[in-house]
């Protein structure tokens, strides 16, 4: 049995809401996640990796400082798409298929316009805005940070 990301996300919120740990380790099969509570505030993530892999410190909250990534500007009136976690960009549900979404496409507030892999779970992106793609920020494949803004989207004006 694999752990999913989802199943990563709800041991996180469930330790997290368990004020008395300051620091939890759990090893499932190759998996190691080491949550650390840094004084008072929510637990944060200092490793969620196989257990052959270095460590790397990844924000997993929103509360977590966002990277200088976060902070870039976009022209008023245009929605950025964000990558909610640390992983890797893809534009398509697999190689050789045809992609989510193109810049200058419509899209549906549900629409899944990526997807973002971290150790071997995929995690759909869904559009959250009914509107028009004007640009993807990045190439597929390509590794993003937590809330590196990934695609912009034009919104439907509201009548």
């Amino acid at each position: 049995m694999d752990l999913t990301h989802e199943d990563v996300r709800k041991i996180v919120e469930i330790v997290d809401a368990a004020q008395n740990l300051d620091e939890v380790e759990l090893v499932f099969g190759g998996f190691r996640l080491h949550l650390c509570r840094d004084g008072s505030g929510p637990m944060a993530v200092r490793a969620a990796v196989p257990q052959h892999a270095a460590p790397l410190p990844v924000p997993v909250t929103p509360e977590a400082a966002p990277s200088a990534l976060a902070k870039t500007r976009f022209p008023e009136g245009v929605v950025a798409i964000r990558s909610p976690m640390l992983g890797t960009f893809y534009r398509a549900p697999s190689p050789g298929e045809k992609p989510f979404t193109e810049v200058g496409a419509r899209v549906q507030a549900d629409d899944t316009v990526c997807v973002i892999e971290v150790m071997k779970l995929f995690s759909s992106i869904r559009a959250g805005v009914d509107g028009t793609v004007v640009e993807i920020l990045v190439e597929n494949g390509g590794l993003v940070e937590y809330e590196q803004a990934v695609i912009l989207i034009s919104p439907d004006k509201q009548a």
